[in-house]
């Protein structure tokens, strides 16, 4: 009889499995020089997002805490890709989701989510507008969140203050970026939202690599980490630059922001797609836009290696359908 280990090394258990290990690639039609960007495909985890990673850690480590029981329902308050990635977990494992997210974020955020069996009680903006989410809107949206939870007495995931999200990054993305570069990575860069990505990612890669820099990306005119007053709260970096410091966020991993303008985003996700065939959402493209500043300011040697990542897919941010204005 044949040895059939080898096939089922390739068959994965559950879309839990296909979890991380993205691939990095070389930004090098776009950005030619000088030093080298290299992006991090996160837009390949099944929920077409990087918050697959924080998602499964976070739901593993309520589990064998017992704060969430098997089959409990969950409850979390989102911009649509922790709801996107909670939604791949708590179907693989069986648990009820409700995810509360504001009118203002992308309606295809809550389609996916919905196809996945997870309910989504969308929140009317309080002083944004489709496209554009402030920190007002936010607080309204966990408002509705935290009602559900006392209502139900679902486990509440509570991305923004679970030290998790942080550790799902320091656990594996820091981990793969280190093995998938030769241990040679210059500078990361990455937007803050949770802040888990950039406080995780860095803190592992500095123990690796204690002269590399890391960088904010900030959204034009919402620079609360680099300490400047926000003048403009609506932009269009959608999970990204809600115009406080986030509680995950650990300054002494900090060596600098940048920010980038809606216009720059626009411009980075139209050049991504058009010479790297990458479709791409507006953080991701605020990323690379972001590292080609970096490069081209001189504040790093000329062959410098940038790590960012590209969070999500641009599928994410098509028009919104009729039925769900």
């Amino acid at each position: 009889m044949a040895n059939n280990n080898s096939v089922d090394n390739e068959i994965k258990a559950s879309a839990l499995d296909l979890i991380g290990n993205t691939p990095i690639v070389a930004l090098d039609r776009l950005h030619p020089g000088p030093g080298r960007i290299l992006a991090k495909c996160e837009f390949m985890n099944p929920g077409a997002s990087i918050k697959c990673r924080s998602s499964l850690c976070m739901i593993k480590k309520a589990l064998a805490s017992g704060e969430l029981k098997p089959k409990e329902p969950v409850v979390e308050v989102t911009s649509g890709n922790q709801g996107c990635g909670l939604a791949v977990v708590c179907a693989v494992l069986g648990h009820p989701l409700t995810l509360a997210m504001s009118k203002g974020n992308s309606a295809q955020r809550a389609i996916h989510m919905e196809a996945l069996g997870a309910k989504c009680v969308r929140v009317p903006q309080v002083e944004g507008t489709y496209g554009n989410v402030t920190l007002n809107d936010v607080k309204a949206v966990e408002e509705v969140g935290l009602r559900i939870v006392k209502e139900t007495g679902a486990y509440y995931v509570n991305q923004f203050n679970n030290d998790a999200n942080s550790e799902s990054h320091y656990q594996t993305t820091g981990p793969e970026i280190w093995r998938q570069t030769g241990h040679r990575v210059d500078a990361f860069v990455a937007t803050v939202g949770t802040a888990g990505t950039f406080t995780g990612t860095t803190r592992y890669l500095k123990e690796k690599n204690p002269d590399l820099k890391a960088y904010v990306v900030e959204p034009e005119g919402a620079q609360p980490i680099r300490g400047l007053p926000v003048i403009k709260p609506l932009h269009l970096l959608q999970g990204s630059g809600y115009g406080c410091v986030p509680n995950l966020f650990k300054r002494e991993y900090m060596d600098g922001t940048l920010s980038v303008s809606d216009e720059e985003a626009m411009e980075y996700k139209k050049l991504i797609g058009e010479k790297e065939g990458l479709y791409v959402g507006y953080t991701s493209a605020a990323n690379v836009a972001a590292a080609v500043k970096l490069l081209k300011s001189g504040q790093l040697p000329e062959d410098s290696w940038v790590v960012t990542m590209l969070n999500d897919t641009g599928l994410k941010y098509t028009p919104v359908p009729e039925e769900f204005t």
